[in-house]
């Protein structure tokens, strides 16, 4: 086989697929594996500490407990490395899949009359469907086609989720618990992000100031302390500066803590989480078709996304990810992961910038990292429900701020009015109707606009 060709049958796919030792192997031998295991082994540490308070906050933010963030990313980074298709990729929780998983826990968790297991139970059924249509595609070979989603929309969708995570954090960030209680509501809120901001702007005298400092200081410091060194883990170290605040000095302003809301984190990550059915109704088979879809959609697109930067940024000069093999990669992560009480998770484009930068070369940097991971949380775990909510909401703030890159805004302007119109539009119709929607509109209006034009130009030609 060369460097760059990949199996062309599903048969051969399939043999492909079961190959641990592969072609994301070839920059390790008998004399480099010393330097590589310890470049590998640093850059695995460096991602574990900058990983905990993101995927706590991903969970959290989802509607789900912090352990379930620190338990998918440990698990999903050790099958995505173990089947994936790229020598570099860090899998874990992701922007993207905030606001998918958020909706499913608002329409069948505690919030519309639900329970926590039934949301969590139905999320792993999804999931476990979506994982398995992605196997499919992978031994069918439709990798490829991901790649076919226009750069504007994937741009625009990017920011569209940046500023739902932001616009959705600001509860935490102003120190208010949840606007349900703050309101003395007992229906389900409805209106999603606008109809959440109405409800802070209606209730600015009940915000605690300290709160909005800690959050502030939460995000500068992670901000600040990365651009000065990746080797420096500034969201981790952010997170204990802010609690360490609000332990002592601050203890009695009434800041509310990670226990407050979710009780004490327990360090029994790997729990079985079954499957279930809510009552069967036509808007429970559209929910999932509707849930399923979007769980393909990010996977597919976000982990090819992510691959090829990572090629990119790793300066890859020998054989490429398979995008086919990553297809079925994030098809087991979203099987498994969701099992042992996670989530749906994918390529994660910072995380995995910062492992390439860390000195990473290859898959063994992952298997560190989810390692470390696991056994830091473990022995943390009684600290961690000390963390001031603000907290959590700066650290998502920071990661909001870090998916708008103005070198891509201007990327797709230059492309042309069309491709930047697409983009406005899908950053717009993302926070303000949902994921699913936004996107696959914006899809519809890309290829049909695309296809009349074709058509224009063959009539005058």
């Amino acid at each position: 086989m060369s460097k760059t060709s990949f199996p062309t049958t599903p048969l051969g796919r399939i043999k492909l697929f079961f190959t641990f030792f592969d072609s994301r192997w070839e920059d390790i031998n008998k004399d480099n594996w010393a330097k590589v295991v310890y470049k590998d082994f640093s850059a695995g540490l460096i991602v574990a500490m900058t990983a905990i308070p993101m995927a706590m906050g991903f969970a959290m933010a989802m509607g789900m407990r912090p352990e379930n963030g620190i338990i998918a990313g440990a698990l999903a980074c050790m099958v995505g490395r173990t089947f994936g298709g790229s020598k570099y990729q860090v899998y874990g929780p992701t922007a993207a899949f905030i606001p998918v998983i958020a909706a499913l826990f608002t329409k069948y968790g505690p919030a519309s009359g639900g329970t926590f297991e039934v949301a969590h139970g139905f999320l792993v059924l999804v999931s476990i469907i979506a994982g398995i249509i992605l196997i499919i595609m992978g031994t069918y070979g439709f990798g490829r086609f991901a790649k076919l989603v226009p750069n504007s929309i994937i741009v625009g969708f990017t920011i569209g989720i940046a500023v739902a995570i932001a616009l959705t954090n600001l509860e935490d960030v102003l120190g208010i618990e949840s606007f349900r209680d703050l309101l003395g509501q007992d229906e389900e809120i409805r209106g999603g992000i606008i109809h959440n901001l109405q409800s802070a702007f209606q209730n600015l005298d009940k915000i605690n100031v300290w709160s909005i400092f800690l959050g502030l200081l939460t995000f500068a410091l992670a901000k600040g302390l990365l651009r000065i060194s990746i080797f420096i883990p500034g969201p981790i170290i952010a997170l204990g500066v802010s609690t360490l605040l609000s332990a002592t000095v601050l203890s009695d302003k009434g800041i509310i803590l990670v226990k407050d809301i979710y009780g004490s984190i327990p360090n029994n990550f790997f729990v079985f989480t079954p499957p279930s059915m809510p009552d069967m109704t036509a808007q429970v088979i559209i929910d999932i078709f509707y849930f399923v879809g979007a769980i393909v959609f990010v996977s597919g697109v976000e982990s090819v996304l992510c691959s090829s930067m990572a090629d990119r940024l790793a300066n890859n000069k020998r054989t490429p990810f398979n995008p086919d093999k990553e297809f079925f990669g994030q098809g087991l992560v979203q099987i498994i992961t969701p099992l042992v009480q996670g989530f749906p998770c994918t390529g994660a484009l910072a995380r995995t910038a910062t492992s390439i930068k860390a000195g990473a070369t290859t898959p063994l940097a992952g298997y560190f990292k989810a390692i470390l991971k696991l056994t830091m949380a473990y022995y943390l775990a009684q600290y961690l429900e000390l963390i001031p909510m603000a907290c959590i909401g700066g650290i998502l703030i920071w990661v909001a701020s870090n998916m708008i890159k103005p070198s891509e805004i201007r990327e797709v302007k230059h492309l042309g009015k069309f491709e930047f119109a697409m983009l406005l539009y899908t950053a717009v119709m993302v926070p303000v109707t949902d994921f699913l929607t936004g996107v696959l509109s914006a899809l519809i209006i890309y290829f049909v606009v695309k296809a009349v034009f074709k058509r224009k130009v063959k009539s005058i030609l």
